[in-house]
Protein backbone atom coordinates (compact mmCIF):
# COMPACT_ATOMS: atom_id res chain seq x y z
CA UNK A 1 0.00 0.00 0.00
CA UNK A 2 2.65 2.37 0.97
CA UNK A 3 4.79 1.54 -2.30
CA UNK A 4 1.05 2.55 -4.66
CA UNK A 5 1.20 5.78 -2.61
CA UNK A 6 5.10 6.30 -3.07
CA UNK A 7 4.41 5.37 -7.08
CA UNK A 8 1.28 7.38 -7.30
CA UNK A 9 2.96 10.72 -5.83
CA UNK A 10 6.23 10.29 -8.04
CA UNK A 11 4.01 10.09 -10.89
CA UNK A 12 1.77 13.05 -9.87
CA UNK A 13 5.19 15.07 -9.30
CA UNK A 14 6.63 13.98 -12.78
CA UNK A 15 3.47 15.36 -13.94
CA UNK A 16 4.04 18.42 -12.59
CA UNK A 17 7.40 19.16 -13.31
CA UNK A 18 6.70 18.62 -17.17
CA UNK A 19 3.58 20.92 -16.98
CA UNK A 20 5.73 23.63 -15.68
CA UNK A 21 8.60 22.92 -18.12
CA UNK A 22 5.93 22.45 -20.94
CA UNK A 23 4.49 26.06 -19.59
CA UNK A 24 7.86 27.93 -19.45
CA UNK A 25 8.80 26.76 -23.37
CA UNK A 26 7.72 29.11 -25.56
CA UNK A 27 5.88 28.02 -28.96
CA UNK A 28 7.88 27.67 -31.81
CA UNK A 29 6.55 30.93 -33.40
CA UNK A 30 7.55 32.69 -30.49
CA UNK A 31 10.81 31.57 -30.36
CA UNK A 32 11.48 31.92 -33.42
CA UNK A 33 10.46 35.74 -33.53
CA UNK A 34 12.66 36.17 -30.29
CA UNK A 35 15.68 34.21 -31.99
CA UNK A 36 15.16 34.46 -35.63
CA UNK A 37 19.36 33.33 -35.94
CA UNK A 38 18.38 29.79 -33.52
CA UNK A 39 20.44 31.22 -30.62
CA UNK A 40 19.49 34.51 -28.53
CA UNK A 41 21.74 37.26 -28.95
CA UNK A 42 21.70 39.98 -25.73
CA UNK A 43 23.00 43.06 -26.17
CA UNK A 44 25.12 44.66 -23.62
CA UNK A 45 26.93 47.28 -22.23
CA UNK A 46 30.28 45.68 -20.86
CA UNK A 47 31.30 47.76 -17.58
CA UNK A 48 27.56 48.95 -16.69
CA UNK A 49 26.87 45.95 -13.72
CA UNK A 50 23.26 46.82 -14.36
CA UNK A 51 23.93 44.69 -17.68
CA UNK A 52 27.83 42.81 -17.11
CA UNK A 53 30.81 43.28 -16.11
CA UNK A 54 33.81 40.95 -16.58
CA UNK A 55 35.97 40.29 -13.71
CA UNK A 56 39.44 41.07 -14.71
CA UNK A 57 41.43 37.51 -12.98
CA UNK A 58 38.89 35.52 -13.85
CA UNK A 59 37.53 36.31 -16.52
CA UNK A 60 33.62 35.67 -15.46
CA UNK A 61 30.63 38.09 -16.17
CA UNK A 62 27.86 38.69 -14.67
CA UNK A 63 25.15 41.50 -14.05
CA UNK A 64 21.42 41.83 -13.97
CA UNK A 65 20.89 42.03 -17.80
CA UNK A 66 23.92 39.48 -18.17
CA UNK A 67 22.10 36.81 -15.51
CA UNK A 68 18.57 37.65 -17.23
CA UNK A 69 19.45 36.99 -20.47
CA UNK A 70 21.48 33.72 -19.79
CA UNK A 71 18.19 32.65 -17.91
CA UNK A 72 15.45 33.66 -20.92
CA UNK A 73 17.73 31.62 -23.19
CA UNK A 74 17.57 28.89 -20.77
CA UNK A 75 13.62 29.01 -20.76
CA UNK A 76 13.46 29.07 -24.54
CA UNK A 77 16.15 26.42 -24.91
CA UNK A 78 18.16 28.14 -27.51
CA UNK A 79 22.18 28.81 -26.78
CA UNK A 80 22.67 32.41 -25.16
CA UNK A 81 24.92 34.46 -27.06
CA UNK A 82 26.23 37.93 -25.18
CA UNK A 83 27.06 40.31 -27.73
CA UNK A 84 29.41 43.29 -25.74
CA UNK A 85 29.74 46.83 -26.28
CA UNK A 86 31.81 49.79 -25.38
CA UNK A 87 29.11 52.86 -25.04
CA UNK A 88 25.08 52.51 -24.83
CA UNK A 89 25.13 54.48 -28.24
CA UNK A 90 26.54 51.93 -29.97
CA UNK A 91 24.39 49.28 -28.54
CA UNK A 92 20.97 51.68 -29.38
CA UNK A 93 22.83 51.84 -33.54
CA UNK A 94 23.84 48.63 -33.48
CA UNK A 95 20.07 47.18 -32.13
CA UNK A 96 18.28 48.89 -35.19
CA UNK A 97 20.07 46.99 -37.80
CA UNK A 98 19.87 43.57 -36.24
CA UNK A 99 22.90 43.38 -34.22
CA UNK A 100 21.09 41.92 -31.31
CA UNK A 101 17.48 40.54 -29.91
CA UNK A 102 17.00 41.75 -26.51
CA UNK A 103 18.52 44.25 -24.88
CA UNK A 104 18.38 45.51 -20.78
CA UNK A 105 18.48 49.30 -21.15
CA UNK A 106 16.93 52.65 -19.76
CA UNK A 107 13.37 52.77 -20.81
CA UNK A 108 11.88 56.42 -21.94
CA UNK A 109 8.62 57.29 -23.74
CA UNK A 110 11.35 58.20 -26.99
CA UNK A 111 12.62 54.71 -27.02
CA UNK A 112 9.39 53.11 -26.65
CA UNK A 113 8.93 54.56 -30.44
CA UNK A 114 11.68 52.57 -31.90
CA UNK A 115 11.81 49.52 -29.25
CA UNK A 116 9.00 46.74 -28.02
CA UNK A 117 9.66 46.86 -23.86
CA UNK A 118 8.61 44.40 -21.07
CA UNK A 119 7.36 45.71 -18.03
CA UNK A 120 10.28 47.68 -16.10
CA UNK A 121 12.45 45.18 -14.03
CA UNK A 122 14.93 47.75 -12.12
CA UNK A 123 14.86 51.36 -10.58
CA UNK A 124 18.23 52.67 -10.98
CA UNK A 125 19.42 56.05 -8.68
CA UNK A 126 21.31 58.62 -10.93
CA UNK A 127 24.19 60.06 -9.14
CA UNK A 128 27.33 61.98 -9.12
CA UNK A 129 30.72 60.63 -8.92
CA UNK A 130 33.35 63.18 -7.99
CA UNK A 131 37.24 63.55 -7.54
CA UNK A 132 39.24 63.89 -3.69
CA UNK A 133 39.49 66.69 -2.46
CA UNK A 134 36.92 68.34 -4.79
CA UNK A 135 35.10 71.84 -3.59
CA UNK A 136 31.45 69.90 -4.02
CA UNK A 137 30.68 68.00 -0.94
CA UNK A 138 26.79 67.70 -0.97
CA UNK A 139 24.21 67.35 -4.13
CA UNK A 140 23.28 71.02 -3.78
CA UNK A 141 26.93 72.05 -4.83
CA UNK A 142 26.87 71.19 -8.11
CA UNK A 143 24.44 73.06 -10.18
CA UNK A 144 27.00 75.82 -10.07
CA UNK A 145 28.66 78.50 -12.61
CA UNK A 146 31.80 77.46 -13.47
CA UNK A 147 30.94 73.15 -12.94
CA UNK A 148 31.89 71.06 -15.74
CA UNK A 149 29.60 67.72 -15.47
CA UNK A 150 31.10 64.31 -18.01
CA UNK A 151 27.90 62.10 -19.28
CA UNK A 152 28.05 59.36 -21.68
CA UNK A 153 26.34 60.87 -25.01
CA UNK A 154 23.15 59.42 -26.08
CA UNK A 155 22.51 57.62 -22.47
CA UNK A 156 19.73 58.29 -20.01
CA UNK A 157 21.87 59.87 -17.52
CA UNK A 158 23.21 62.52 -19.93
CA UNK A 159 19.94 63.53 -21.02
CA UNK A 160 18.32 63.67 -18.04
CA UNK A 161 21.08 66.06 -16.89
CA UNK A 162 21.01 68.22 -19.80
CA UNK A 163 17.53 68.71 -18.97
CA UNK A 164 17.70 69.37 -15.27
CA UNK A 165 21.00 71.59 -14.82
CA UNK A 166 20.69 75.04 -15.87
CA UNK A 167 24.28 76.47 -14.21
CA UNK A 168 26.66 73.83 -15.52
CA UNK A 169 28.34 73.04 -18.20
CA UNK A 170 27.23 69.24 -19.63
CA UNK A 171 30.76 67.61 -21.23
CA UNK A 172 29.88 64.76 -23.32
CA UNK A 173 31.64 61.19 -23.51
CA UNK A 174 31.89 58.93 -26.03
CA UNK A 175 31.68 55.93 -23.01
CA UNK A 176 31.58 55.73 -19.40
CA UNK A 177 35.46 54.79 -19.52
CA UNK A 178 36.13 58.42 -21.24
CA UNK A 179 33.76 60.29 -18.66
CA UNK A 180 36.11 58.86 -16.02
CA UNK A 181 38.87 59.76 -17.89
CA UNK A 182 37.85 63.49 -17.84
CA UNK A 183 37.83 63.42 -14.08
CA UNK A 184 40.75 61.72 -13.41
CA UNK A 185 42.83 64.75 -15.81
CA UNK A 186 40.44 67.63 -14.53
CA UNK A 187 38.50 67.86 -17.51
CA UNK A 188 35.22 67.56 -15.56
CA UNK A 189 34.48 68.58 -12.03
CA UNK A 190 31.99 65.37 -11.48
CA UNK A 191 31.20 62.48 -13.70
CA UNK A 192 27.32 61.97 -13.78
CA UNK A 193 25.31 58.21 -14.55
CA UNK A 194 23.48 55.57 -12.41
CA UNK A 195 24.97 54.90 -9.03
CA UNK A 196 26.40 51.35 -9.94
CA UNK A 197 28.48 52.31 -12.97
CA UNK A 198 29.54 55.11 -10.29
CA UNK A 199 30.23 52.74 -7.64
CA UNK A 200 32.00 49.93 -9.86
CA UNK A 201 34.11 53.03 -11.71
CA UNK A 202 35.28 54.43 -8.28
CA UNK A 203 37.14 51.66 -7.79
CA UNK A 204 39.58 53.26 -10.59
CA UNK A 205 39.81 56.35 -8.60
CA UNK A 206 41.27 56.66 -5.64
CA UNK A 207 39.60 59.18 -3.11
CA UNK A 208 36.92 59.56 -5.19
CA UNK A 209 33.10 59.16 -3.61
CA UNK A 210 29.62 59.32 -4.80
CA UNK A 211 27.88 62.05 -3.43
CA UNK A 212 24.70 61.34 -1.23
CA UNK A 213 21.03 61.74 -2.52
CA UNK A 214 19.31 61.06 -5.61
CA UNK A 215 18.38 63.71 -8.53
CA UNK A 216 15.94 61.04 -10.09
CA UNK A 217 15.76 57.51 -11.45
CA UNK A 218 16.38 55.66 -14.61
CA UNK A 219 13.81 52.89 -14.95
CA UNK A 220 15.39 49.93 -16.76
CA UNK A 221 13.70 47.56 -19.12
CA UNK A 222 13.97 44.82 -21.77
CA UNK A 223 14.16 45.89 -24.96
CA UNK A 224 12.96 43.98 -28.50
CA UNK A 225 12.94 45.10 -31.69
CA UNK A 226 10.07 46.40 -33.40
CA UNK A 227 7.63 43.79 -35.57
CA UNK A 228 8.64 40.92 -33.48
CA UNK A 229 5.04 40.36 -32.05
CA UNK A 230 4.92 36.80 -31.61
CA UNK A 231 7.36 36.64 -29.18
CA UNK A 232 6.67 40.10 -27.03
CA UNK A 233 4.23 38.26 -25.07
CA UNK A 234 6.37 35.45 -23.79
CA UNK A 235 8.90 37.47 -23.16
CA UNK A 236 6.72 40.20 -21.01
CA UNK A 237 5.63 37.45 -19.52
CA UNK A 238 9.13 36.29 -18.61
CA UNK A 239 9.96 39.47 -17.08
CA UNK A 240 7.02 39.05 -15.06
CA UNK A 241 8.14 35.74 -13.27
CA UNK A 242 11.59 36.96 -12.74
CA UNK A 243 10.62 39.49 -10.59
CA UNK A 244 7.86 37.51 -8.83
CA UNK A 245 10.52 34.52 -8.65
CA UNK A 246 13.73 36.55 -6.67
CA UNK A 247 15.23 36.70 -10.18
CA UNK A 248 15.94 39.81 -10.35
CA UNK A 249 16.87 40.34 -7.05
CA UNK A 250 19.06 38.11 -7.12
CA UNK A 251 20.96 39.15 -9.81
CA UNK A 252 20.92 42.62 -8.02
CA UNK A 253 22.44 40.83 -5.41
CA UNK A 254 25.14 38.39 -7.07
CA UNK A 255 26.57 41.66 -8.94
CA UNK A 256 26.62 43.53 -5.70
CA UNK A 257 24.71 46.35 -6.90
CA UNK A 258 24.18 49.71 -4.50
CA UNK A 259 21.86 52.35 -5.48
CA UNK A 260 19.34 49.32 -7.39
CA UNK A 261 15.74 48.31 -6.50
CA UNK A 262 13.75 45.53 -8.17
CA UNK A 263 10.72 47.49 -9.64
CA UNK A 264 6.94 47.38 -8.50
CA UNK A 265 4.65 45.79 -9.67
CA UNK A 266 1.91 48.12 -10.93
Amino acid sequence: MRTTHWLMTAILGLLLTGCAGISTAPTPEAQKALAPTGKLRVGLLLGSPTQVIRDSASGEMKGVGFDLGKELARRMGVPFEPVLYPSIGALLDSGKSGGWDVAFIGFSPARAKEWDFAAVHLEVEFGYLIPGGSSISAMADVDRPGIRIAAQDKSLPEIFLSRTVKNVEVVRASSNADALEMVRSRRADAFFSIKPTLFEMSNQLPGSRVLDGRPGIDPHAMAMPKGRDLGVAYARRFIEDARSEGLVKAAIERAGLRGVVVAPVK
